[in-house]
């Protein structure tokens, strides 16, 4: 894993974790914040592991 990978990884549960609590308290902001730091999450993971395809060949 690089460090795209573990970032990205890190971010999708802080979202996750964000949105939930967006969920739970009815709040509509910290759950559309939670989404787009998941999804950041996910692209930056995308592209970790990009990157490591890359560095294997």
């Amino acid at each position: 894993m690089n460090k795209n990978q573990v970032s990205g990884a890190a971010k999708q549960a802080k979202g996750a974790i964000k949105e939930a609590v967006g969920k739970v308290t009815g709040k509509p902001s910290t759950q559309v914040e939670g989404a787009v730091e998941k999804n950041a999450g996910k692209v930056q993971s995308a592209i970790g592991k990009a990157q490591k395809k890359v560095q294997d060949r």
